[in-house]
């Protein structure tokens, strides 16, 4: 997976207080003062909940005085004004945590734009309520939107919803069940969003018991990028409910977490240490002579031998036995000496490289081309410096309109040049992409395409790799011209190289 830039919500850890607040504002502060040194022990960014209900007109007038409707009660005993939320608000500001609010109802969206609050939260019983929905969007603010029993069909509406009014959104994945029993978690589900909604922050939003840390370490390696959990202290007249953490859970709950995102590793790249390398490298074995080897003899594997140990700089196994591998000795070797030869340059294994890492960015990218493409290999500077310079381009069509894809690797740079008679539109299907045009750089992500008109002068980059889809009038081989003179000068068959397929 390519990373993408880091969005509001990302690594973000939300204490929900809900009403565990009791009604006492000296309580509230009681809890989010134990959340922010959490915060601040752990170096994590976070935010604070809580939840707003205009309850004189939430509660039909009938069912005021009834104790006989579930949460009715709770709601009147724990009842805070909006000064007093604006005074719970104003200490979770001073600890320069996030606000976060959860509204259920308009009166209550309108107390949050009053009380400047950083962002919304729509709660799941809300998602389908598409009065209060349409009344937060049109608040402009950021939004988390929870999920649980919710459909897929339902969760695709309520981000297209999002989407449309062009809302900062983030999405949780939770279960209302409290508190939420392991085999009714479904992680994998959290991991489906991520693949179907990959432009949002996924989190998990927890109501497991707050003794289970289990969950919050696995929801961190599945790929939650948000975590939410319910908070309070318990006091002398009452307990917490059955899914809320004291401060001494949260601060396990953050700490397994914390460690869950280390050993899951700080992106999707694979770093391969020193003392790895050095490591796997006393496993290996050496090649040696078997025989008096002269300089400029090519050897042969009667030539040499294999044995443990290979010392720091010799050949291995193999890298000798690497296909169309071929070594020359660089100087005379004698019976059992160490063979220290570099890998010479081959213009199959550079291609064969460049298009194995090209399939790998097309399988992350779940883009299929078939079992036989049409393949080609630009290479303005050699083949030699085609990681640098160039590109692969799979040709699907080329008829009146024609349609390619274009693979770009990390770091790789396709040169400044124009088409006289093509017009073309980029269409960047994964990855990152910078194209520079009239001076102009773009900074693609998936999903945004550009419009290269027929004169303009273009070139593009990417940082961590690219698949693009060109979509252009017929392609016609001569209409590419390059700035560089050195390029320019170059028959388009000496800067290109056609593979067939795979």
């Amino acid at each position: 997976m390519i990373p993408a830039p880091e969005k509001l919500f990302d690594e973000l850890f939300i204490f929900e207080l809900a009403n565990n607040h009791e009604g006492s504002v000296e309580h509230g502060l009681k809890i989010i003062d134990a959340m922010a040194d959490i915060a601040r022990k752990h170096g994590i960014k976070a935010g604070v909940k809580l939840q707003y209900r205009d309850l004189d007109t939430f509660i039909h007038p009938d069912f005021k005085q009834r104790d006989d409707v579930k949460h009715i009660p709770r709601f009147l005993s724990n009842r805070l004004t909006a000064d007093q939320f604006l005074t719970l608000l104003d200490r979770i500001r001073s600890h320069g945590l996030m606000t976060i609010v959860t509204p259920f109802d308009e009166a209550s969206v309108r107390l949050c734009v009053d009380h400047g609050v950083d962002v919304i939260k729509v709660a799941s019983c809300s998602a389908g309520d598409w009065p209060l929905l349409q009344a937060i969007a049109e608040t402009k603010k950021p939004v988390i939107a929870s999920t649980a029993g919710l459909s897929v069909n339902e969760i695709d509406d309520l981000v297209s919803f999002f989407n449309h009014k062009e809302t900062e959104l983030a999405v949780l994945h939770c279960v209302a069940l409290y508190p939420t029993p392991n085999n009714m978690v479904q992680l994998n589900f959290m991991q489906k969003m991520i693949g179907r909604y990959p432009a949002l922050t996924i989190g998990y939003s927890g109501h497991e018991a707050p003794d289970n840390l289990d969950v919050v370490k696995a929801a961190v390696s599945k790929g939650a990028r948000m975590l939410e959990r319910h908070v309070g202290i318990p006091t002398n007249t009452s307990e917490l409910n059955k899914y809320s953490m004291t401060p001494e859970q949260a601060e396990q709950w953050v700490a397994g977490a914390l460690m869950a995102r280390e050993i899951s590793g700080q992106d999707d790249h694979k770093h391969i240490s020193q003392e790895e390398k050095e490591s796997l490298q006393s496993l290996q074995r050496g090649v040696f002579a078997t025989k008096r080897i002269m300089q400029g003899t090519v050897i042969k594997r009667d030539d040499v031998f294999f044995a443990m140990p290979a010392r720091p700089g010799q050949m291995t196994s193999g890298e000798f036995g690497r296909y169309r591998a071929s070594f020359t000795a660089s100087r005379d070797y004698e019976p059992n000496e160490g063979i220290h030869e570099a890998v010479e340059a081959d213009n199959i294994r550079i291609m064969r490289t460049v298009v194995h890492d090209v399939k790998g960015m097309l399988h992350e990218a779940k883009v299929v081309l078939g079992r036989k493409p049409d393949i080609q290999l630009s290479h303005h500077h050699g083949l030699e410096h085609i990681r640098q310079y160039g590109n692969l381009t799979v040709n699907v069509v080329n008829r009146e309109y024609c349609k390619k894809i274009i693979a770009i690797l990390p770091g790789q740079i396709h040169p400044n040049h124009v088409h006289r008679r093509k017009e073309e539109t980029f269409h960047l299907l994964w990855g990152d992409l910078e194209v520079t045009m009239a001076d102009k750089v773009i900074t693609m992500q998936p999903g945004d395409q550009v419009l290269v008109e027929r004169g303009a002068w273009h070139s593009f980059t990417s940082r961590h790799g690219a698949i693009i889809e060109e979509v252009s009038t017929t392609h016609i081989k001569d209409d590419s011209h390059y700035e560089d003179k050195r390029i320019a000068a170059l028959d388009p068959t000496e800067r290109k190289t056609t593979l067939g397929e795979w």
